[in-house]
């Protein structure tokens, strides 16, 4: 009977953990998107996302357009775009989002681009490379709301002094609540498979 109970307890914990733990980054997730750390920083960053022949996607450009908005603010004087090409693009993400910043009004010498990562953490990678190069401690980040915990945890984990996130704003944009529930449960799993995996 008393080995009956041990397992039974630690199947318990075990089940609690399993459940739990992807609750309760949920639950972190959800918390910082809400969250608007409009900070001033050495660098604006903004997270690539879809590019169709040079002209950014309407999620990527809601995300160059808050980093316009930021970068008006004075909170940096430099915006760094990130993102790759996938398989038969003429332009990277990265190229996208200059051209879409430069004809804004932003001079060319205040966009740094890294145009080689095809995941978040390796765009981050090649951001930190930069940055180290150009003097750059602290950074703001501009992604999706739901993208901002992972992307803070990220950065910190690179070395960065200052992070913070500000999220591009999807009023515009038509999102279901089921589409946000999905997004949520992909940016839980993607949490858990950086935490793992660190990549």
């Amino acid at each position: 009977m008393k080995t009956f109970r041990t397992v039974a307890l630690v199947t318990l914990v075990v089940v609690a953990m399993v459940v739990g733990y992807p609750l309760w980054l949920g639950f972190q997730i959800w918390d910082q998107s809400h969250e608007d750390e409009v900070v001033g920083a050495d660098a604006i960053v903004v997270l690539g996302a879809a590019q169709y022949d040079g002209v950014p996607s309407p999620v990527f450009k809601a995300r160059l357009d808050h980093a316009l908005y930021l970068y008006n603010e004075d909170l940096s004087d430099i915006i760094i775009v990130t993102g790759g090409k996938q398989a038969g693009d003429r332009f990277t993400e990265a190229q996208a989002g200059e051209s879409y910043v430069t004809a804004e009004g932003v001079p060319s010498d205040a966009v740094l681009a890294e145009s080689e990562g095809r995941t978040t953490f390796q765009s981050l990678r090649a951001v930190r490379a930069i940055a180290a190069q150009q003097g750059v401690s602290s950074v703001l980040l501009v992604s999706d709301p739901l993208h901002s915990e992972r992307i803070k945890r990220i950065a910190s984990d690179l070395g960065f002094e200052g992070v913070y996130a500000s999220p591009a704003s999807y009023t515009q944009l038509e999102r279901s609540r089921s589409t946000k529930a999905r997004e949520l449960v992909r940016e839980v799993a993607s949490l858990l498979a950086y935490q793992l995996f660190n990549r």
